[in-house]
């Protein structure tokens, strides 16, 4: 049973991302029809369209949650794990094979401490053990001001010059869209399901799973965009969809989720050193990118240990919580 939930799980992840990868697309032609800037299509790769995996996980664990059966703790999990993923594994890939990602713009390193600082309220919040719905509509509010910040400096961003797009070529992309929305409805439905399973099945609690397992496969739209832009000297976009993915994971995701289904978690010493960690390691890319204005294959390689440390840490509490209930 185990070894076919978990099967059904990494098959799940594999339909979540492509359908996510497939939605990106299909919106970036869409909007080329309609003549649309590249600030638009720029804004929907950074702020919301790598973080769509993590916004249908998110959604779907609140609808699936019960008072008896909570899951929300999975969104958490996710979101916290995902941010975790993007400043370390993400960026530091992105590093190693660029050898020196350069941060020219003052506009990014602003970037970078606004996001430090939101990332740092869903910890705030959840002090009390849980964001409850009106800190939902606090989080929304906060992403809010950061869409309505992008469009005001739109100017950072060039026009289109994609050539055109035929009626048939948008006609196919419009199907594209609705077949991707439907595929990531179902996926992230089914993902929560064998996730839990899963949880159930190892004995461990549901934002363990989020942490370490869902993020994995909800990360790699950010792997695969950020890699592809910093190889071929878009390292602005890179850094841009890095950022606008963990303030979209803080606060899009997050605030949605719980105006569905309040987020708890039953292990709160769990999501503390995580979020710990998460802070940590947003402060020290903050201190890369403004101090040295830049980011080089050995700080990429210091991140990624970075992450195999928290690997270690985490797994280690969470044999010390098993060993304490046992005896």
């Amino acid at each position: 049973m185990f070894l076919t939930d978990l099967i059904l799980f990494v098959l799940t992840c594999i339909v979540l991302v492509k359908s996510a990868e497939t939605l990106v697309g299909s919106l970036s032609r869409i909007a080329s029809y309609f003549k649309v800037t590249e600030f638009v299509v720029g804004f929907m790769i950074m702020a919301f369209a790598t973080s769509i995996p993590e916004l249908f996980t998110g959604i779907s664990s609140a609808m699936e949650s019960t008072v008896e059966s909570p899951k929300t703790s999975l969104a958490i999990g996710n979101v916290i794990g995902a941010n975790i993923i993007d400043l370390t594994l993400v960026i530091g890939i992105a590093a190693i094979l660029r050898r020196n990602i350069k941060v020219e713009t003052k506009a990014v390193r602003t970037d970078a401490v606004h996001m430090f600082l939101i990332s740092t309220l869903p910890v705030i919040l959840m002090m009390d053990h849980e964001i409850s719905r009106i800190d939902g509509v606090v989080l929304l509010f906060i992403f809010a001001i950061y869409v309505f910040r992008l469009l005001i400096q739109k100017g950072r961003f060039r026009e289109r010059t994609e050539a055109d797009i035929s009626k048939g070529e948008f006609h196919k992309n419009l199907i594209l869209f609705v077949i991707s929305i439907s595929l990531l409805f179902i996926s992230a439905h089914f993902l929560i399901e064998y996730a839990h399973a899963l949880a159930l099945e190892l004995g461990v609690p549901d934002i363990l799973i989020g942490l370490l397992m869902i993020s994995l496969g909800t990360t790699l739209p950010e792997l695969t965009f950020e890699t592809k832009a910093v190889l071929s000297e878009h390292q602005y976009m890179a850094l841009g969809d890095l950022i606008g993915s963990v303030i979209a994971n803080s606060t899009l995701v997050l605030g949605l989720t719980a105006i569905i289904f309040p987020i708890q978690t039953t292990d709160f010493v769990l999501f503390m050193t995580s979020a710990f960690f998460m802070l940590t390691i947003a402060f020290l890319f903050i201190t890369f990118i403004e101090a040295e204005k830049h980011i080089t294959w050995q700080e990429g390689i210091a991140l990624i240990f970075l992450y195999i440390l928290y690997m270690i840490v985490v797994l280690t509490i969470r044999s010390l919580e098993t060993t304490q209930v046992m005896g």
